[in-house]
């Protein structure tokens, strides 16, 4: 028999503790937990129906990323978003998202064209029916569909921490109607590249679009 012959793949199947942490992840992105706000251990036992175990579990893991801040006799709160950051946030979109577009334009599969047709489409009749709450979640989607189609595993996990950043952001500096259609406007350029298979052109039109979202969320800030 050959070396570890005897092994196989485990089932995938998630802990108490893996569910917590992403009920937890899903509500800091959506803004049910904003930023600055206190986080009740105990509530959040009760609600998500486990001990106290893998709340604390998911907790720490929170903490890892970033997301959420333990203080001696203050508790657990959703770590605030440092606005001084955003620009630094913006360079590194702007840097990753190129990239992501340029591969994404030269493999891109008709399958993926088609579900990054279908976020857009989604995106102007939110934007038609004025339903802004649900432009965030699609717009993360356009751009998570776009670093799949890179095929680079690392850069679809840089893009998610990237725009959970931003997202959080919004959540205390929200963008308006105006804002969201010149974000919609800017895809439209960048899926023009895209069904031409031109990296250069999506490249550069990535590169137009994270400069203008910087320029809105810098003067935001200030």
């Amino acid at each position: 028999m050959g070396e570890n012959s005897w092994a196989n793949p485990l089932p995938a199947v998630k802990s108490k503790a893996d569910l917590a942490y992403e009920s937890l992840h899903g509500a800091i992105a959506r803004g049910d937990l904003r930023p600055g706000e206190r986080v009740n251990m105990d509530e959040l036992s009760r609600v998500l129906g486990v001990s106290k175990i893998p709340v604390r579990e998911a907790v720490k893991r929170l903490e890892s990323d970033g997301l959420l801040v333990s203080r001696p006799h203050a508790g657990v709160t959703v770590a605030a978003v440092d606005v001084a950051e955003m620009r630094g946030v913006f360079l590194a979109r702007e840097a990753i998202e190129a990239l992501v577009a340029e591969l994404a334009a030269a493999r891109i599969a008709e399958e993926q064209l088609a579900a990054v047709e279908e976020v857009q489409a989604g995106m102007r009749a939110a934007l038609a029916n004025g339903e802004l709450t649900a432009m965030a979640e699609l717009n993360s989607r356009f751009h998570g569909v776009l670093a799949e189609a890179a095929g680079y595993r690392v850069l679809a996990e840089l893009t998610d921490q990237l725009l959970l950043t931003v997202r959080r952001f919004r959540i205390t500096a929200p963008m308006g109607e105006r804002e969201w259609e010149s974000v919609v406007e800017e895809h439209e350029a960048l899926l023009a590249a895209l069904r031409a298979h031109d990296p250069r052109a999506a490249a550069d039109a990535a590169r137009l679009h994270m400069r203008a979202q910087a320029d809105h969320e810098v003067a935001v800030g200030t």
